[in-house]
């Protein structure tokens, strides 16, 4: 029996570019916590970043890939960035010429601006925000950086840190996080806060960011617009966001 439902949004619950989800798509989550099924919003955005949606009242949220973990009443885990770490990326983003974002559970704002990291922050219907604190922000706890790049500069990024992991979706831009969180090592730490088993878990993701989360719980369902490589380690796959993925799918196997 499926306890709790794990949901990344772009690309899964919305649109990509999208704000707002559709009718099926909201009456399916109103469905779902009506058989007292939770509902957690997984994402990559920050927690100030996260969407609401008219009508659906989240009981959890994943946020900056797992970084920061909270229900309504209480936060469950939070990892920030090594700071040796962060100080070392951002060394390494100025010296490649690169803007960076910063984001923890109270700002999220950068030293600059790329075509790129704008196209980035759209996605999510956010925009940048230069701040002539950054360095002094820069101090306190970050929960993810944010770059464009592409994949080949990768290492170069991440030269002389330890603890920190690149996660990615799109190949033009990434997000920076501990190499301890991640979407499937916040899910598993949502699960036994809950006490819930693998089995009573389900997760809908179509990106790369997703594909620990799918593997996490007992099933894993990648959308239609997915990569392959998404499908092929999900353990079942649903329709595109535009053919009303997750409706038909929790149709289709009576959660709903």
């Amino acid at each position: 029996m499926i306890k709790i439902a794990f949901f990344d949004v772009d690309g899964t619950l919305l649109k990509l570019g999208s704000k707002v989800p559709s009718f099926q798509t909201v009456q399916t989550l109103q469905q779902l916590q009506a058989k007292g099924i939770l509902l957690c919003m997984a994402t990559g955005r920050g927690y100030l970043s996260v969407p609401h949606f008219e009508g659906v009242d989240f009981d959890l949220w994943l946020t900056f890939n797992g970084s920061y973990v909270r229900s309504k009443d209480a936060v469950i885990s939070k990892n920030p960035l090594d700071a040796d770490d962060k100080r070392r990326i951002l060394h390494n983003l100025k010296q490649m010429h690169r803007a960076a974002a910063i984001s923890n559970e109270h700002f999220i704002v950068t030293n600059g601006t790329d075509p790129d990291l704008e196209q980035y922050f759209s996605f999510g219907n956010e925009k940048l925000v230069i701040s002539e604190h950054f360095d002094k922000l820069c101090e306190e706890d970050i929960y993810q950086i944010m770059c464009s790049c592409s994949p080949s500069e990768y290492e170069r990024i991440l030269l002389g840190t330890h603890a920190t992991q690149i996660t990615a979706w799109w190949d033009k831009a990434v997000d920076i996080i501990p190499l301890s969180c991640g979407k499937g090592n916040a899910v598993r730490a949502v699960l036994a806060h809950y006490g819930f088993s693998k089995a009573e878990a389900i997760a809908f993701g179509d990106g790369r960011n997703d594909i620990e989360m799918l593997e996490a719980v007992g099933t894993g369902v990648a959308m239609g617009n997915a990569l392959d490589e998404v499908k092929a380690r999900a353990t079942d796959c649903c329709r595109s966001v535009d053919e009303e993925g997750i409706y038909h799918y929790c149709l289709e196997k009576h959660l709903i």
